[in-house]
């Protein structure tokens, strides 16, 4: 299966919750998101009792083709958010009667007008060709860093309706970790291949007081793309009956190895904080992401098309509800129908089979 159709189910769990319905940051249910897939740094999370993981492990099984272990190449993507601040800044800092008592330990809402808005960075720390006999041979360390930045831009035509002035800015914290890639023999070429995932971001033990703040130097909707030449995933919900003991000695923090492309393919696998079953897919009634899983597009699309002026202008300020809101408002009579619904896999009931 091609990289680009396994990120179709992948960005499904990148952005699953990204903006909840009704797609404005005002709403309750997206004043605290990002409950899926969050690496905290180190230092934060031990400086809060360790409730909260800095960590991410992924253990797998991979079988050599034809018996030939050393042919065997992984590819191998970590991938996740980056969160951003998105605001409008004025001439002069706002002052805000209700500003909370911790928001200067951030620092980044307190010279802004209006409501500000997070938004995610798509980030990727790819290993490609990785030989097997080296992996056995020693671990591979892959550095994760990113740096922060501050971007300035004046408003598009989108965004000059706005009443409030300014120019729109993004500010982004640094952010710093490893991957941590190894493999061992655990069979007659079978082999268990390991992805631990460590935010080592450094100065955020002090932040101690709001867990929205240390969001910004986290990885969120963290999971793995694996992809294997001249060798075979195992499954680790229906493993063949020989592999069932070393599969059970598989050990996945915080995450779940599934076998993603087409049913019955073994050369690729999604490592998701989402649990999933093998050869997730993506409906192809779907016309694009609702950031949604749990809903229908329907439901949805409809909901959508009831909003009103204010709060479609609020979702026209980030631009992945935007894209919804176009798309939506774009649908043709014959597309809404094809959302109605699907029977699939129908077959006739045998005699003696209960209905």
């Amino acid at each position: 299966m091609r990289l680009d159709q396994i990120k179709e189910v992948a960005n499904a769990v990148l952005f699953e919750g990204y903006l909840l319905y009704p797609y404005r940051q005002s709403a309750i249910k997206n004043r605290t998101r990002w409950t899926f897939g969050v690496i905290y740094p180190r230092e934060y999370s031990e400086a809060n009792g360790g409730i909260e993981p800095w960590t991410m492990h992924t253990e797998c099984l991979v079988e050599a083709d034809n018996g030939q272990p050393g042919d065997i190449s992984l590819d191998i993507t970590v991938r996740f958010l980056h969160l951003l601040l998105r605001s409008v800044a004025q001439t002069e800092p706002a002052k805000n009667a209700h500003e909370e008592p911790f928001a200067g330990e951030w620092g980044l809402a307190s010279r802004f007008a209006g409501e500000p808005l997070q938004e995610g960075v798509e980030r990727e720390v790819s290993v490609l060709n990785l030989s097997l006999p080296e992996l056995l041979a020693q671990p591979r360390i892959v550095e994760i860093n990113f740096p922060g930045e501050r971007l300035v831009e004046e408003k598009n035509q989108a965004q000059q309706a706005s009443t409030i002035p300014g120019q729109i800015v993004r500010e982004q914290q640094p952010i710093v970790g490893a991957a941590i890639i190894a493999a061992e023999p655990v069979g007659e070429n079978i082999f268990k291949l390991s992805i631990h995932i460590e935010n080592r971001t450094p100065e955020t033990g002090k932040v101690t007081s709001r867990r929205d703040a240390v969001l910004f130097q986290s990885f969120v909707s963290t999971h793995t793309i694996l992809q294997v030449r001249h060798g075979s995933f195992i499954s680790l919900l229906e493993p063949p009956e020989a592999a069932q003991p070393v599969v059970r000695e598989c050990q996945n923090l915080r995450t779940w190895p599934v076998l993603v492309g087409q049913d019955g393919e073994r050369n690729a696998m999604i490592s998701s904080p989402i649990i999933l079953y093998d050869y997730p897919q993506i409906a192809p009634e779907s016309p694009g992401n609702l950031f949604d899983g749990t809903e229908i597009d329907e439901i949805l699309s409809l909901r959508i098309m009831t909003l009103t002026d204010e709060e479609k202008e609020q979702m026209r300020q980030d631009e992945r509800t935007r894209e919804i809101l176009e798309r939506t408002e774009a649908l043709t009579p014959e597309q809404f129908m094809k959302l109605h619904g699907a029977i699939r896999d129908l077959r006739p009931i045998s005699e003696g089979e209960k209905a």
